[in-house]
């Protein structure tokens, strides 16, 4: 891409935010360096080098991102937060700026919310008989379903799939409380988190209950007595989404054992577990090559791959008596998968290693 004139940083910010749309970047990445400002974009979860800039241009281009998401363009000492209007670069949706101090100086990192559409379970291409088993849940009044895996491995995106299968149905009031709403659903109240003003989950979550929601999705549980929360309102009748960080479908058992004085309602509270992972896909324009479609990574895209648990009567029975110890995942484990997917030539070996961290 072809800089433009040195003073010229409205264009060099907007026709920025076009490519990184155009080839599907989910973030911006610029950092300040001593000559100028390093441009990466972060592609199918992945950083990828895009651009250099120096001098005036390089400094003229984070003042503007700053005034656009209305930040005091003069300070970089201290992280700040802010949000661009989609109409004042041309975007698809709004994108969220976030700054921050480094020791060579200030770091810019641009979210882009690509999404126009909230996916359907259909489209995620789930693995295992997935679809299947939250389709099953989600048809049910009252249970709780918790998605594990690491930051981008598409649980949000699955969260917004069972969103829009609940609402084709049309006759359930579905609550979420998000950090930060990625999506704004028509029928749906959404609560974005905003913990500098004291709106954490868990008062969200204990006030909005109050709003009488027969679905509560909760974007995280990031605590005990969000956990809690959680477990005593899908014991009350309530069908309750949400994420939890712990590596693997025995992991959310181990950590809700830990976070919930009586783990005898855990095991009657959760139905279902999904440890779900994002594997990069080939490039189609380029068979995996390396093209200016994939900034010469050889990928583009990413599909899913998951193991599950179904809390059946059986199950909970031996969670009561022998704890998680005794969880062992359905459908197949994430490598098995995974290698499905390298010897159909959707993906390679070494992309395997890198999510799954298996040879």
């Amino acid at each position: 891409m072809d800089s433009p004139a040195p003073t010229d940083a409205p264009k060099t910010v907007d026709a920025l935010i076009k490519r990184a749309e155009t080839v599907g970047a989910s973030d911006v990445h610029l950092q300040t360096t001593p000559t100028g400002l390093n441009v990466m974009f972060r592609m199918d979860g992945l950083l990828a080098k895009v651009e250099d800039f120096e001098g005036e241009l390089a400094e003229r281009i984070r003042g503007r991102i700053k005034y656009l998401a209305k930040l005091q363009t003069w300070q970089d000492a201290v992280p700040q937060d802010g949000r661009i209007p989609k109409d004042e670069v041309k975007a698809r949706k709004d994108i969220r700026v976030a700054t921050y101090p480094t020791v060579t100086g200030e770091k810019i990192v641009l979210r882009l919310f690509q999404q126009t559409e909230v996916p359907t379970l259909d489209a995620l291409n789930h693995t295992s008989g997935v679809a299947e088993q939250l389709r099953h849940l989600l048809a049910q009044p009252a249970g709780l379903l918790l998605l594990t895996g690491p930051a981008g491995g598409g649980k949000t995106t699955t969260i917004y799939a069972c969103i829009n299968e609940l609402m084709s149905s049309g006759d359930r009031h579905i609550i979420t409380i998000e950090d930060p709403v990625e999506q704004v659903i028509s029928g749906v109240m959404q609560t974005e988190v905003n913990e500098a003003q004291g709106l954490d989950y868990p008062k969200a979550a204990r006030h909005l209950l109050r709003q009488d929601p027969q679905v509560l999705v909760l974007g995280e549980v990031r605590d005990d007595e969000t956990a809690q929360i959680a477990v005593r309102t899908a014991l009350t009748g309530h069908l309750v989404i949400s994420t939890l960080h712990a590596g693997s479908c025995r992991g959310v058992f181990e950590r809700l054992w830990t976070m919930v004085p009586d783990p005898f309602t855990v095991a009657s509270s959760v139905s279902l577990v999904i440890n779900q992972r994002l594997v990069r896909s080939f490039c189609e324009s380029c068979a995996g090559k390396g093209c200016a479609d994939c900034l010469d990574t050889g990928f583009r895209g990413r599909v899913p791959i998951s193991e599950w648990v179904k809390v059946d009567d059986h199950l909970r029975d031996n969670l009561r008596k022998s704890g998680p110890s005794i969880v062992e995942p359905s459908g197949g484990s994430l490598s098995k998968q995974a290698f499905t997917l390298v010897e159909q030539g959707v993906t390679s070996e070494a992309e395997i290693q890198r999510v799954t961290g298996t040879g």
